[in-house]
């Protein structure tokens, strides 16, 4: 019996003594998990750190239309530009609706882009967009068309009042003299509003002067090439085919009104203005149905907002864009701009400008 309490009081201790060392390990243990969480804790800060400076730059693209020709020249100018920048594009195209594009920029904002780059349907209504981004973290790029009442952080484009001198310029040096069919723009788009208010600066002296007569001024509904050839046929109709120039805004709606004035049998005998450099318009300058129309070179453009977006997405400030020297009032506030120049193109330079440069093969002019 003795010998039993004797044993069952040294299990005892041993086990208390078991127990007290096992303790201290746990407690040990515990204490270096603590500090490896902590010491994992700050690398995966650090390393978090270091990854968002580093990270891939994301960029939101939104154009209004994917139609016409120098849209496309646009994506794929910027997209390659951004790629050699290591950053990634998502592209939309919003087929002028404005209604679509708002959903996709709204879209585009939920998938975590770092800077949006938007080409406005509706200069005005984009505004809103403007603050969602804004309001997300996301820098602004209003490209190539202004977003009115908005706080942009950049804005790149052509001088577009320039493009609009252009062919007023061009157009009233041809036919001081006689009727005249004013067409404009898309009314949602403030470059349109540019272009005429510039070429109405060599229009509109002669007018008041008597020597050009105005008798048909229309603007075309997004741009609308079907639009601007019912257009063209209501004011030949209304004035007894009796026109002696056109100012067409781009070479959309210019090919829309030459084909009306073809039905006519009156293409190339009425001159015609134009913009964009596309394919058809300069195979109609080669063939003589349309006069000129305006090279805005939309890769220089492209490249030029690829890099700012970079830029802007990795912290540079506006006021450090080497590119950026120019401001333009949006009916809000002074817009830091870059404004690249356009250029005339007729038969005598379409070879230099259009070929030499690239834009086109001379094949595409001309045919094998």
């Amino acid at each position: 019996m003795l010998k039993s309490k004797k044993l069952l009081a040294f299990l005892l201790v041993f086990v208390l003594a078991a127990s007290i060392v096992f303790a201290g390990c746990q407690s040990t243990k515990d204490n270096g998990s603590s500090t490896t969480t902590s010491s994992n804790s700050s690398n995966s800060s650090s390393s978090n750190k270091s990854t968002d400076t580093t990270k891939k730059v994301k960029i939101g693209f939104s154009l209004p239309t994917m139609r016409e020709e120098r849209y496309q020249k646009d994506k794929a100018a910027f997209e390659e530009e951004a790629k050699k920048l290591g950053a990634e594009v998502l592209t939309q195209g919003a087929n002028n609706d404005e209604n679509l594009q708002n959903s996709q920029v709204e879209n585009l904002i939920t998938q975590g882009i770092d800077v949006l780059v938007l080409d406005p349907q509706n200069a005005e209504s984009a505004a809103t967009l403007v603050d969602k981004a804004h309001q997300a973290g996301i820098k602004v790029i209003s490209y190539d068309r202004l977003i009115l009442n908005s706080d942009p952080d950049v804005y790149i484009s052509f001088d577009n009042e320039k493009v609009g001198e252009l062919q007023g310029e061009y157009l009233t040096k041809l036919v001081p003299k006689g009727n005249y069919f004013v067409f404009a723009g898309a009314p949602t788009d403030n470059n349109a509003t540019l272009f005429k208010q510039g070429a109405m600066k060599y229009i509109q002296p002669l007018a008041d002067k008597g020597d050009i007569k105005i008798v048909f001024d229309q603007a075309i509904k997004d741009w609308d090439p079907n639009e601007a050839l019912k257009l063209a046929e209501n004011a030949l109709t209304a004035n007894k085919n009796k026109v002696d120039a056109i100012l067409a805004p781009n070479d959309g709606t210019a090919g829309g009104i030459i084909q009306a004035l073809a039905e006519q049998k009156l293409d190339g005998k009425v001159p015609v203005t134009g913009q964009d450099a596309e394919l058809a318009a300069a195979k109609r300058i080669i063939a003589g149905t349309q006069s000129m129309t305006i090279f805005k070179d939309v890769r220089v453009l492209a490249k030029n907002a690829a890099d700012i977006a970079v830029q802007l997405a990795q912290g540079k400030e506006v006021k450090d864009l080497a590119q950026v020297n120019k401001t333009v009032n949006n009916k809000k506030i002074d817009v830091p701009s870059l404004l690249l120049t356009p250029v005339v193109i007729t038969k005598d330079n379409i070879d230099k400008e259009l070929v030499d440069s690239g834009w086109f093969k001379k094949s595409d002019l001309y045919g094998n």
